[in-house]
């Protein structure tokens, strides 16, 4: 259900913004993610990922569509927290790398405690957070070949307004987004992933222990 959900807001977003978009190239390479995630959500794991994971994922193909529509430094919302908090920068590009983090936590959290032998704790949690610094960094490569590549084409998609450590801070918002992800939703995230693969009577050794009828302990696995 969660995948078709997906798939039609993401398909309504990107039509709408496709109308008329400040800059077609930018519009173009910001929805690109969207475009090629929406059908792998249909080819998941058996019983699918939880719904704290899918509807962050939704979330965070709105916030590429609508900074896809106008470019992130010129998004309206972004103006309104210039305003707000007196910022010498449209801030939206930020919440965009926050979101970077933010979300890909969650998405390498359940990856990990489903398919890999890593367990929760510190390692688990430095493992998501190089996960996501990794996710950044490859985004910001590819900003630098879309640069090199289209030249003055891509200014508006790289979005730097000027600032000279634009990717460092880029980067340094994905961590933080990541962080707080961890912090805000783990323990949610933990409930959430149990009941998913309960659910579906998926089971393992190595990952999540749940009680039972039988009141002995289990482990999940896919």
């Amino acid at each position: 259900m969660w995948p078709i959900v997906i798939a039609v807001v993401w398909a309504i977003g990107i039509l709408m913004s496709g109308l008329s978009p400040y800059d077609r190239l930018t519009w173009a390479l910001e929805i690109a993610p969207c475009v090629i995630i929406a059908p792998l959500l249909f080819i998941g794991p058996r019983g699918g990922f939880t719904s704290l994971l899918y509807a962050l994922i939704l979330i965070h193909g709105l916030v590429l569509i609508l900074g896809g529509a106008y470019s992130y430094a010129r998004v309206p919302f972004g103006f309104w927290l210039q305003d707000v908090f007196a910022l010498s920068r449209n801030p939206y590009d930020k919440i965009g790398h926050f979101m970077q983090g933010f979300v890909p936590a969650i998405a390498a959290r359940e990856i990990l405690l489903r398919w890999s032998t890593i367990r929760q704790g510190v390692l688990l949690s430095v493992a998501v957070l190089l996960s996501c610094l990794g996710i950044s960094a490859a985004y910001e490569i590819a900003e630098w070949w879309a640069a090199i590549s289209l030249g003055q084409g891509a200014d508006e998609f790289l979005g730097t307004q000027g600032d000279m450590w634009d990717t460092q801070s880029d980067m340094l918002l994905c961590g933080i987004g990541a962080a707080v992800s961890l912090v805000l939703l783990s323990r949610s995230h933990n409930r959430l992933l149990k009941g998913t693969l309960r659910k579906h009577r998926v089971y393992s050794q190595k990952s999540i222990a749940v009680p039972v009828e039988e009141d002995r302990q289990v482990s999940l696995r896919h």
